[in-house]
């Protein structure tokens, strides 16, 4: 198959070589070049696939061995192990990594992609704030990007995840099984692909279980706070008879609620959590968790960035890891 050129994209939008040239690289602002002509410009270079040929040619920029790593929240104990992991990784391989945390902020991540572009480092891995790819897709017309854990539906960005849909489907059903049909979900940030996927999972498995009207879906963060909040107040209606939180940093605020309530886990609430974490086993009782392959995750991504920065082709750029069930002494059959 051909390869396209940049005479290709000016075929199709009538924009000299010299001024596709300019946009591609991130120079419109110097030539006055219009954000229309920019856009334009970038969607025909990826419907011809001229990302590979760019990032080819750029590799004869000077390689800094530096990579910029985007999480947010790096004192959530999931994404502080991406990042050791991918640090781990960096080290052995004779790179450095400059972490960022973008406090989940989509200004503060804008900023900081813009910064790391600066710095001239070879590629970017991250864990997106935003919904919109746009901004990212453009960025890597310049540099390598990899997403992890978060990812966009319909982008040509590589990204590693989760099989985030599997992972809440199969707790759902463990607490099916066990005949509790009131559950209470609590979920996190709700424009995250990797909670649509986790709702997508539970309501599935109720649905098809014949209980979707019973089920309950509260909150809007990742956090120990909302954890806390929504167990509170979900107790003050209907009591649940199980509580499915969707990462450990909202099982924390959860458990400090059915503490205050006096509520004996799992004689009087049954609990299961998204995430596991090493603490999980030194709880009373210890929690049932879906684990999620962090390590594997970001040996992954490191590696496909690597691969991105020698100008390599990815074979399978959209990878989704399974989950594994850690069972525990949370969930009691009625």
């Amino acid at each position: 198959m051909k390869r396209s050129t940049l005479t290709d994209i000016s075929k199709q939008t009538g924009y000299s070589i010299s001024t596709i040239s300019r946009a591609l690289n991130g120079k419109s602002k110097d030539y006055r070049i219009s954000q229309e002509a920019v856009e334009k410009i970038i969607k025909v270079a990826e419907n011809l696939k001229f990302r590979s040929d760019f990032h080819a040619q750029n590799l004869c920029r000077p390689n800094t061995r530096t990579i910029g790593l985007l999480v947010p929240h790096i004192e959530n104990p999931f994404f502080a192990e991406i990042a050791k992991t991918i640090i781990h990784e960096a080290q052995k391989n004779g790179y450095i990594i400059i972490v960022i945390d973008t406090m989940d902020k989509v200004e503060i991540e804008k900023r900081a992609l813009e910064s790391l572009l600066v710095r001239n480092v070879d590629g970017i891995i991250i864990v997106p704030t935003t919904d919109d790819p746009l901004f990212l897709e453009k960025i890597s017309l310049k540099i390598p990007v990899v997403l992890a854990d978060r990812y966009f539906e319909q982008t040509p960005l590589p990204y590693i995840s989760t099989d985030n849909y599997q992972g809440a489907y199969t707790a759902t059903n463990l607490l099916l099984n066990a005949k509790h049909h009131r559950i209470l979900c609590i979920q996190g940030n709700r424009n995250s692909i990797t909670n649509k996927e986790r709702i997508h999972g539970f309501m599935d498995a109720m649905h098809i279980s014949g209980h979707e009207s019973e089920a309950m879906i509260r909150g809007n963060d990742f956090s120990a706070r909302n954890g806390y909040i929504e167990t509170k107040l979900a107790l003050k209606d209907i009591r649940p008879t199980a509580i499915f939180t969707l990462s450990s940093t909202i099982l924390l605020g959860t458990l400090k609620a059915l503490n205050e309530y006096k509520l004996n886990i799992p004689k009087d609430i049954s609990v299961v959590s998204f995430d596991n974490n090493s603490y999980m086993d030194y709880l009373s009782p210890s929690i049932t968790s879906i684990a999620q392959p962090v390590e594997q995750m970001g040996i992954r991504a490191f590696n496909m960035i690597i691969k991105m920065i020698s100008g390599k082709k990815i074979i399978h750029p959209d990878i989704l890891l399974p989950p594994s069930i850690v069972k525990r002494d949370s969930i009691r059959t009625i």
